[in-house]
């Protein structure tokens, strides 16, 4: 049996439709006044057909291939990805949500969500190279000058030029306040920029003749720690058509997405220019990375989705025991809960995206306050769980190939591989947790989670069980906050479950409102959408409840 790809349409329809109401939302946003969902339709009908026929044929051929830099430094990217990359460009599918003033389509970044989950489900090696692109645009676009703004983001709209993220040094991953990239101040105005980088995805290939660069460095006065970082845009190719002083030192050979360019970067004296204020190079950064982490998660919804549906293809034709191994109750189970675990994450992350749409576009100001709040509430949770779902559910669907899921020719198992990085950039899920932990709730008081909590509560019906146990969440988060005031020491021990039952919390609302919908499917699909609501209420409510219970005993004062 192939490994293939079919693209969810009709469940990403339903969710844009009839879970998320998207095309009222959009018509409160003068950005989207136009845009209807026939039109946004066919805009995830096109991106399928690229993705499927593009992007996931060259997917193993990467993985085997992988990157190999020459003796000059000089990087080449798998048979296959700069054509389509080209095709991707030509489609104008890197200015989808980048506004028209800078040569955007204009789109929501919930259209490119869905973009992106489909590019990751097909080849999440090839689509590490644009993914950084929407994150670089808006933190040009925030904090540059108009000089920097001018000259290059029209090319990072239209893809034309990619860009690459700079943070990561030899001593310093998680601790950024380690860092030692010198930016040294000239008369022109323009930096030097002197240092070591690695882990730099994309950091050199050839996809594009330019890479832009954001590196985060120190001025001659930076004070110590994150507060001392300052962030310069560094191209590879200078305005003057010359070749900066960058260069690629090595290129990783990973466990995964093998077909993504990791470099080593050495800057030496690499020409720069300030991007935001001085020593405010993390908060300008933030933007990027920010952006960074919703991609993050959608890559491993891209996972659980591929992962899901070729499992299902597979256990429907595999006859064991005179039956189709679908039928035993074993893979039946896990089955199910791929399927309802990939939806609802779904469900979880467009409305993630949905709330960025409306932070910046709502024409009502304490909508766009409220879903600013809710955006930053969403994204370490969108990002550390489903991207531990997308490793472990892969990871338990390959045991339905049996031993042929461990054989690279079946697909899964390289799916398994590429999935597990996800769990560990753009801030590793613990971080993700403590993150969510103590600048989400409590530096609130937990205001912000209790305000959505009632709003989703709100959309369940009384005495569906799944409301019920929302509701009971919001007591358990008011009990935790309570245990985290008293002893704030034992807050981190409770991080990680305190994240997992949050997120068990927010699948059940987005469960509940897909069962609350069903009646608009056909009666074929309706009745699947009412076993997967059981399946998910007898398998993952449970382990929501375990989680929360774990969270309150680690955080309880000794």
């Amino acid at each position: 049996m192939s490994w293939t790809y079919e693209a969810p349409l009709d469940h990403m329809r339903f969710v844009l439709e009839h879970v998320l109401d998207a095309p009222t939302h959009w018509k409160a946003c003068a950005a989207f006044a136009d845009l209807d969902l026939d039109t946004a339709d066919a805009v995830l009908q096109e991106a399928a057909r690229f993705a499927s026929e593009v992007l996931q044929p060259l997917n193993a051929v990467g993985d085997v291939e992988g990157c190999v830099r020459d003796t000059e430094g000089r990087v080449r990217t798998p048979q296959g990805f700069p054509a389509a990359y080209q095709a991707f460009v030509a489609g104008g599918w890197p200015a989808l949500p980048c506004t028209p003033e800078w040569g955007g389509q204009g789109l929501p970044l919930l259209l490119d969500a869905a973009l992106r989950e489909m590019l990751d489900a097909c080849n999440h090696g090839w689509n590490m190279y644009p993914d950084l692109l929407h994150g670089a645009y808006e933190t040009i676009k925030a904090h540059a000058s108009e000089a920097l703004k001018a000259r290059y983001l029209p090319r990072i709209v239209s893809g034309e030029w990619l860009a690459a993220m700079a943070l990561t040094e030899p001593q310093a991953g998680s601790d950024l306040g380690l860092l030692r990239t010198r930016a040294e101040p000239q008369a022109d105005g323009s930096l030097r920029i002197s240092g070591n980088k690695i882990f730099i995805s994309g950091g050199e290939h050839d996809l594009t003749d330019n890479i832009v660069h954001l590196v985060l460095c120190r001025l001659p006065d930076a004070p110590a720690g994150t507060k001392g970082l300052s962030l310069a845009l560094v191209p590879k190719v200078l305005p003057d058509g010359s070749r900066n002083t960058l260069f690629c030192d090595g290129v990783e050979k990973k466990m995964g997405i093998k077909a993504s360019a990791t470099c080593a970067m050495r800057y030496e004296g690499a020409t720069g220019w300030l991007i935001g204020e001085p020593h405010r190079g993390l908060a300008a950064m933030f933007l990027m990375m920010n952006s960074a982490r919703l991609h993050v998660g959608l890559q491993g919804l891209g996972h659980q989705e591929m992962a899901a549906q070729n499992a299902r293809r597979y256990a429907a034709e595999r006859v064991q025991m005179g039956r189709a191994i679908a039928e035993h109750p074993a893979v039946r189970l896990l089955l199910d809960r791929l399927e309802v675990m990939a939806q609802s994450q779904r469900v979880l992350a467009y409305r993630a995206a949905l709330a960025l749409d409306l932070a910046e576009h709502h024409g009502d100001g304490a909508v766009r306050e409220r879903e600013k709040r809710f955006a930053a509430l969403l994204t370490p949770i969108v990002k550390a769980f489903c991207t531990h779902q997308g490793f472990h559910g892969p990871a338990a669907a390959l045991g339905v190939w049996g031993g042929y899921g461990y054989v690279h020719e079946y697909g899964i198992e390289q799916t398994v591989r590429d999935a597990r990085i996800a769990m560990i950039y753009e801030g590793t899920n613990e971080i993700q947790a403590i993150d969510l932990a103590q600048r989400k709730l409590l530096a609130d008081g937990g205001t912000t989670a209790f305000e959505l909590l009632d709003a989703l509560s709100a959309e369940l019906a009384s005495g569906d069980p799944l409301r019920d146990f929302v509701d009971a969440s919001r007591t358990h988060l008011r009990d935790w906050l309570e245990h985290a005031r008293q002893d704030s020491a034992r807050l981190l021990d409770s991080a990680d479950d305190l994240l997992h039952g949050m997120a068990h919390t927010l699948l059940a609302w987005a469960v509940g409102r897909m069962a609350s919908a069903a009646h608009r499917l056909p009666d074929a699909a309706a009745a699947r959408q009412r076993a997967l609501t059981g399946a998910f209420v007898r398998q993952a409510v449970p382990m929501g409840r375990l989680h929360w219970e774990r969270a309150l005993a680690a955080a309880a004062p000794a």
